[in-house]
């Protein structure tokens, strides 16, 4: 019988609090660098528009809007590059297709249509979601209606409506998001990860700037 066990030292309290506390710091780091991580990932003109989004969100839905949503959909269509422009033609910060562009100017956006404009682009999208979120009936949760309201603005309100009608499960999205009514392949692939993409990766990076939707729905 081996000796060795019983002249094995034991650790004194002492030794036991300080590694403690040396695993507390440790993990008060990770979670500072991983906070740096992410604010990393924010583009420095992100926070420039942070009034704009602030002002309109509110204005749309109320002092407790969902302002991180918006901010993440700004950061999928744009990246925050007011000038972008994709190749299809869409333009501005929340890419703006310029017949979609000239209907909101039309009907809510009065003056000059100007999708490469900030404050006429962050105004129409907020203004847009919120349209679109007042005809999304069926949904069931706030996530799901979000999902279903980033949807259409990618893919368009018609097209969500057959999803649902298609669907067993129309009030949820996990169900119905990935039911293709009738479009190519490519769009609803597009169109499926679009809403997961805005909540899922791009929400966090702006948890203090509001109330966030609750993800995975």
């Amino acid at each position: 019988m081996s000796t060795r066990a019983s002249h094995t030292p034991q650790r004194s309290p002492l030794v036991t609090r300080r590694g403690c506390a040396l695993g507390a710091l440790l993990f008060i780091v990770l979670l500072w660098l991983l906070s740096l991580s992410a604010f990393a990932q924010t583009p420095p003109t992100a926070q420039q528009y942070r009034p704009l989004i602030a002002r309109e969100t509110a204005f749309r839905f109320g002092v407790d809007s969902p302002m991180p949503v918006v901010a993440a959909q700004i950061m999928q269509e744009s990246k925050f590059n007011p000038l972008a422009r994709s190749p299809v033609g869409a333009q501005g910060l929340m890419q703006f297709m310029p017949a979609t562009a000239t209907w909101a100017g039309e009907i809510a956006i009065p003056g000059p249509v100007q999708p490469l404009n900030p404050a006429w682009s962050i105004r129409a999208g907020v203004w847009y979601d919120r349209w679109l979120y007042d005809r999304i009936k069926t949904a069931n949760s706030e996530c799901d209606r979000w999902a279903f309201v980033l949807q259409s603005y990618n893919s368009g309100l018609g097209w969500v409506y057959k999803r649902q009608k298609l669907s067993s499960q129309p009030g949820n999205y996990a169900a119905t998001g990935p039911i293709n009514p009738g479009v190519h392949p490519a769009s609803q692939r597009e169109a499926q990860g679009y809403a997961l993409a805005i909540m899922g990766r791009w929400q966090p990076l702006f948890t203090t700037w509001g109330r966030t939707v609750p993800f995975p729905c």
